[in-house]
């Protein structure tokens, strides 16, 4: 089947919160982490701020939603937000569609890399972001260090998570 990305819609907001769901399921393969996959999705009002600044990207097999990425500008990079592929479709090229889509946009736009906060252990996450060519950055923009703050306030450890950076020149 032919997958699809496009610009998300408001008609499509229904459907984002059950991906990210179903996608949050693959952290209780990690015990210490098990407890992402009874957290709140993101709420209907973010997706929507995200679809108004253009920010927001779906991918479709035919005509089912599998995944979708948010992004934010900062000055000089398109900070990915989210990115959520439904635990039925991961591994099977739906996430790299969905960040080729935000190089795609990043360039458009004229920003030099793409940035984005992960768990630095997870082997869908630092090791998968890695394998396209983000690299772990230590010195952090000061929009990179309140992204890390926001993320340890919500109680995620600090020591597992990491800040990464693909240079798009």
């Amino acid at each position: 089947m032919k997958m699809t990305v496009r610009p998300a819609t408001f008609h499509d907001v229904a459907a984002l919160p059950a991906i990210e769901r179903a996608a949050g399921q693959r952290f209780r393969e990690i015990p210490a982490l098990a407890w992402l996959a009874d957290s709140p999705a993101i709420s209907a009002e973010r997706h929507l701020a995200c679809i108004e600044q253009g920010m927001s990207w779906l991918a479709l097999v035919g005509d089912k939603p599998v995944g979708f990425i948010l992004a934010e500008i900062h000055p000089t990079s398109l900070f990915i937000v989210e990115l959520s592929v439904h635990l039925d479709w991961q591994r099977k090229g739906v996430g790299r569609q969905l960040i080729a889509c935000a190089v795609e946009q990043a360039r458009k736009l004229g920003l030099t890399s793409l940035t984005l906060t992960t768990f630095r252990d997870v082997p869908w996450n630092a090791p998968f972001y890695s394998r396209l060519g983000f690299e772990i950055v230590t010195e952090l923009t000061p929009e990179l260090r309140q992204k890390r703050e926001e993320e340890a306030a919500h109680g995620l450890a600090y020591d597992s998570r990491c800040a990464m950076r693909w240079h798009l020149i």
